[in-house]
């Protein structure tokens, strides 16, 4: 099992900067690959940005690329995620997922562990 719990959520205006984190235990976090997924009010779970297990490689939307910048900390076992130039249709609740497979993939089903959320509210 690996348990998930992220942090840094909160209220920004539009511009604004913030940074989440995704901590991990329970297994050895640099075997999985990590993915940051978001849930805005009414609109179902997207894709924002992933990184692979060994942080060489990072994936990121369309809509958040050049904003967004995913990293990792395998010695602290935490993925994080920072968040720049921020807009009002960023507001949801984002959520980190662990899966390990030789592979990386964005399909959400393909992830086992997911974490609680947390909420980012940016206001215009």
């Amino acid at each position: 099992q690996v348990q998930l719990v992220e942090s840094g959520g909160g209220l920004v205006q539009a511009g604004g900067s913030l940074r989440l984190s995704c901590a991990a235990s329970g297994r050895t976090f640099s075997n999985y690959h990590m993915t940051w997924f978001r849930q805005a009010p009414g609109k179902e779970r997207e894709f924002v940005a992933g990184i692979n297990n060994n942080g060489g490689s990072t994936y990121y939307a369309d809509s958040v690329k050049g904003r967004f910048t995913i990293s990792r900390d395998n010695a602290k076992n935490t993925v994080y995620i920072q968040m720049n130039s921020l807009k009002p249709e960023d507001t949801a609740v984002y959520y980190c997922a662990a899966r390990r497979s030789w592979y990386y993939t964005v399909a959400q089903d393909a992830y086992n562990y997911w974490g609680q959320g947390t909420q980012v509210t940016v206001s215009s």
